[in-house]
């Protein structure tokens, strides 16, 4: 991908994203499905996305909508992809943590993580981020299992 200057519209959506992200509900959110939200299963998943009576399915939702609209954004040319991949990681954290799981999870929700999938096929700049995180991820889950 040719390098192209980010213009100063793009820095103000990318600062208007970290804005959102310091949101004090949307911080637990994020800290709940990246530090404690750990499914093994398509069915694990499902236990809170498919209930709206779980307390965490909100998070859920807030947090995959969220990145999923930053990727969209990405996507449709409103903001730079090289200036996006550097300045965010946690959508792409969020497709490796599910890759064990993602065929599976598609099975009843087709359009799970597809932004942020397209992002990483469409870009060399988030393909190159994403297998670095996936790679992290894998060594991560790999040493957790070993204890």
């Amino acid at each position: 991908m040719e390098r192209m200057l980010a213009t100063p519209a793009d820095a103000e959506i990318i600062l208007r994203l970290y804005e959102l992200r310091t949101e004090a509900l949307m911080r637990q959110a994020r800290a709940w499905i990246t530090g404690e939200f750990w499914p093994t299963t398509a069915e694990e998943y499902f236990v809170v996305a498919s209930n709206p009576a779980d307390p965490h399915n909100a998070w859920l939702r807030q947090v995959l909508s969220y990145w999923e609209m930053a990727a969209a954004m990405v996507l449709h040319g409103a903001v730079s992809a090289e200036l996006f991949v550097d300045c965010n990681g946690e959508g792409f954290f969020l497709l490796a943590k599910f890759a064990p799981i993602l065929d599976a999870v598609r099975e009843k929700s087709p359009g799970f993580l597809m932004k942020t999938q397209e992002l990483v096929s469409r870009f060399s700049a988030a393909s190159q981020r994403y297998e670095i995180v996936l790679k992290n991820m894998e060594a991560r889950l790999a040493s957790s299992a070993a204890r």
